[in-house]
């Protein structure tokens, strides 16, 4: 059997259906396929805290650009669908009560300002302090943009009454928030079949490249689809869709775990921003639990420092009591498999991680509500930002490498994916995201220079 299509995307994941949109819908290509052996955004697409933000650091303004963008794009499809996706502006709320740490923190809150994110106000407890405008629980219009950099502690709990009143420093970025990564996913791709997008659910098997173009794409159900251009869009699988080009991409994946508990003590209010703990952390334990945990070398990683990092938010509507809790502290390297290996500790590690900001969260030590836990597979290059644009196939392209942001950032990046397909005019950032970037000078004169990656 034999079939023709214009484009193949190998990926139904939110790059892959933000890539199949921006060129049905926006640049006027009907015929395309999309095509992945599970049903649409259930790979790792569902697996997010769902959170955007626009708050990047870096030793340029290429992920500020894009993200904006990106931010520009999802709220452009909120005004057009109602807001089906429920976008919102609550904002991240970052938070240290390390005073020694407070120029770093300073400094690190002033850089994504200058590459463009917004204006920094900073407030001291002065009369000449700027004005401070809370974020509501729902919608996203008319708010401001930048930071609000809280540096006064009676402020801070004026404004956050609920966090622990160690906090000396917070930081809530502005244009950041949260929406329902499932609802914007359906929305595309709902668009996108109504201008003649097809989907189907196979595996890639392998793509012809016959002379150094794309011919066909070959597929476990024995159907072959001519086609002269295929987007790699796999997520964790980049790699072995690469593999049948014969290219080997610069990419790894680590795991990230996400559970959900009940609030139901409502210690985090259901109209609190996301909150981010920026301090390396030590777990409460008594002196018996510490006694035990130390003379086991299986657990004695877990009375030691950790990470800093830890985050919730509210998830639902006003009425729901669910709590997202993330925290990353094991970090490194992992091949994917599926499904991912479960941590049954992430959860009470977690919980006793957040009593750090959140003092409440103690009461939940001996009796933790029973959590659903979760996980997907962040993939990234070893500068954390993603590959966008041709590869070294005539006819081949990627869209990937998203880490942990590929649900803010995919708008943004399906568009320029699809620019570099229909050789439209690109943005000045394109060239920070393409592949061809390693083999650049100046870019690798940047490489050694590295700073923070901006990712939690």
């Amino acid at each position: 059997m034999k079939a023709s299509y214009d484009v193949v995307i190998c990926g139904a994941g939110i790059a892959g259906v933000s890539t199949a949109y921006f060129l049905a819908v926006k640049s006027g290509i009907k015929n395309i396929l999309l095509i992945d052996e599970r049903p649409p955004l259930s790979l790792t697409s569902d697996k997010s805290s769902e959170c955007y933000r626009n708050w990047w650091s870096g030793p340029d303004n290429a992920m500020v650009s894009l993200m904006n963008r990106s931010i520009d794009l999802l709220e452009e499809l909120a005004y057009e669908s109602s807001n089906v996706f429920n976008l919102n502006r609550r904002g991240y709320l970052y938070l240290t009560a390390d005073r020694e740490k407070l120029p770093d923190f300073i400094n690190t809150a002033k850089e994504p300002s200058m590459l463009g994110a917004g204006p920094l106000r900073i407030h001291r407890g002065d009369v000449t302090d700027p004005s401070y405008v809370p974020s509501p629980p729902e919608g996203f219009t008319d708010l401001p943009v930048g930071a609000d950099l809280f540096l006064e502690q009676s402020l801070i709990q004026e404004n956050f009454p609920y966090l622990s009143k160690k906090v000396v420093a917070a930081l809530h970025v502005r244009r950041a928030g949260w929406f329902s990564a499932q609802q914007l996913g359906m929305y595309m791709l709902g668009k996108a079949h109504s201008c003649g997008v097809s989907r189907i659910e196979a595996h890639v098997d392998a793509v012809d490249y016959t002379g150094g173009s794309i011919r066909s794409v070959h597929l476990s159900n024995g159907e072959i689809i001519e086609t002269h251009i295929f987007v790699n869009a796999a997520g964790p699988h980049l790699n072995n869709v690469a593999s049948l080009l014969d290219i080997e991409l610069p990419v790894y994946t680590e795991l990230h775990l996400k559970a959900s508990i009940r609030d139901y003590l409502k210690i985090v209010p259901r109209s609190a921003p996301l909150l981010i703990w920026t301090d390396p952390i030590l777990l409460p334990w008594t002196d018996e639990e510490t006694t035990y945990l130390q003379n086991d070398p299986e657990t004695q990683w877990l009375i030691e420092e950790m990470p800093p990092g830890v985050h919730t938010r509210p998830e639902g509507s006003s009425d729901s009591d669910i709590l997202i809790l993330l925290w990353e502290f094991h970090q490194g390297e992992i091949a994917p498999v599926f499904p991912p290996p479960l941590d049954p500790q992430y959860p009470e590690i977690t919980i006793r991680g957040l009593t750090s900001m959140l003092p409440n969260m103690m009461n939940y030590i001996d009796r933790i509500p029973r959590p659903f836990l979760d996980g997907g597979y962040y993939t990234k290059t070893k500068e954390n930002r993603p590959l966008i644009g041709p590869l070294p196939v005539d006819g081949a392209y990627v869209i990937g490498a998203l880490s942990g942001y590929g649900l803010m950032a995919s708008c943004a990046a399906g568009e320029l994916l699809a620019q570099h397909i229909t050789s439209a005019s690109l943005p000045k950032h394109a060239p920070a995201f393409s592949l061809s970037r390693y083999q650049d000078p100046s870019y690798q004169l940047l490489l050694s220079n590295w700073g923070s990656s901006g990712q939690l």
